[in-house]
């Protein structure tokens, strides 16, 4: 760390002020004056990650993407409820549209923190960087396996909550690591075939699937393994039926949220019982083709939130799957303790509600 010459805005006094020395997940150093009070984010699934480290992780932002999608109609309204001005703050690109370096400038945040599946290039960076506004870049989703852990760091250093990111990560990394241990003694024969389908159910077409990273690393890590990462070079896209069928996984579990109700999809999470969620799993696990897998006749049919599952919270779906895939060797699991022990302890914006089901009662 080194410290740079600053003016004290209250009486034109020189103060040396800190300068954190960064490499972010794309290897770049980045100095960033901090720890820093205002920045952009384009993703908002980063609030959830401000949430568990930040009593007020909306003070934190100078400009966000209005993605409210990602974080669920019902957790939006949570973040809109303990922080109203949400709603008001200037607007950035998503990381899932084309990169705005504009916007971005006009927002002034002290550091723009950018997720590595934006598409942003080296020299839009320049441009934001031209302008004095450092640019960080992050990855929570696209490899959280390896990146989760050195992403919230970077984080904690950023907005001065370095303690409260080493706090959390030895929480992950504890119940990770038990769950590891006992997936080192499986057999390799014991590893279960997986479809997991993502966006359960939103189109007549089949199937949204994750590819290679993602939620596939989440499915190897416990002891499966996900038929779309066979099939699927990127981190998403579609299988056709005949494929999965081919395959015939031993377990189906889709993903969803209350985005495709209107699209006759899968819905979980806030605003839907546990009822009305396993009737929805039920209607998309009876669709032509998916109903003839060994995993759909057999019973092992599960749904799970796709706003949980992309989230900095992945310990929850890790010890979710686990204990799918192989229920006698992790009966003793309980990620609803595990979820309540975070809205406890950790997250400034809780998240309530019920976020997984199986078609067992």
């Amino acid at each position: 760390m080194v410290t740079l010459a600053a003016c004290d805005r209250r009486d034109g006094t020189v103060a040396q002020q800190s300068a954190l020395q960064l490499t972010d997940i794309k290897g770049r150093t980045v100095s960033v004056p901090g720890p820093v009070s205002k920045i952009a984010i384009d993703d908002s699934r980063y609030l959830v990650a401000l949430s568990l480290i930040h009593p007020d992780p909306v003070s934190l932002l100078s400009a966000w993407a209005h993605d409210d999608n990602r974080l669920g109609a019902e957790g939006y309204a949570q973040f809109l409820k303990a922080s109203p001005e949400l709603a008001d703050l200037p607007r950035i690109a998503s990381s899932a549209e084309n990169f705005d370096v504009e916007s971005i400038i006009a927002a002034r945040p002290d550091v723009a923190v950018l997720s590595v599946e934006s598409g942003v290039t080296d020299a839009q960076i320049e441009r934001v960087e031209g302008a004095g506004i450092p640019v960080v870049v992050l990855d929570f989703f696209a490899d959280p396996l390896d990146d989760l852990a050195p992403s919230l760091e970077i984080l904690g250093k950023l907005v001065g909550r370095e303690e409260q990111a080493r706090e959390f990560l030895a929480f992950r990394k504890q119940r990770m690591d038990a769950i590891a241990r006992r997936v080192a003694e499986l057999p390799e024969a014991e590893r279960t075939l997986v479809f997991l389908e993502a966006h359960a159910g939103s189109s007549p077409d089949c199937c949204n699937s994750p590819g290679r990273g993602n939620a596939s690393d989440y499915l190897q890590f416990v002891g499966g393994h996900n038929i779309g990462a066979d099939a699927l070079s990127q981190s998403s896209g579609k299988l056709n039926l005949e494929y999965v069928i081919s395959r015939d996984p031993a377990v189906y579990i889709a993903t969803g949220g209350p985005h495709l109700a209107a699209r006759g999809g899968f819905v979980v999470g806030p605003g839907y019982s546990e009822q009305d969620a396993r009737e929805s799993l039920r209607k998309v696990a009876a669709r032509r083709g998916i109903a003839d897998l060994t995993a759909v006749r057999e019973g092992r049919i599960y749904g799970f939130s796709h706003q949980l599952l992309n989230s900095p919270l992945d310990i929850v779906a890790i010890e979710t799957f686990a204990k799918w895939l192989h229920p006698q060797v992790f009966a003793d699991l309980a990620p609803d303790q595990t979820l309540a022990t975070l809205n406890s302890r950790f997250l400034a914006v809780p998240y309530d509600g019920a976020y997984w089901v199986s078609l067992k009662e």
